[in-house]
């Protein structure tokens, strides 16, 4: 797999995942809504450590900077 997923991109996602993992064990979000952004959270999580995001892929984005060339 080739890395898709910039550093910014990588960080929003692990905040966004850590909101929601906050939110269902204080039962802001309760029941079956809960467990639904809980998934989500563990995928934002799961893409965010691995650098690639496979919605990205079929639409050619790439939040990566691009490397210098010398």
């Amino acid at each position: 797999m080739i890395k898709n997923m910039g550093n910014l991109d990588r960080v929003i996602r692990l905040v966004v995942a850590a909101a929601i993992v906050a939110l269902y064990f204080t039962d802001v979000i309760p029941g079956t809504l809960g467990i639904v952004f809980m998934i989500i959270a563990g995928i934002f999580a799961l893409t965010s450590f691995i650098s690639f995001c496979p919605i990205y892929a079929p639409f050619k984005f790439n939040t990566c900077p691009k490397p210098e060339k010398k």
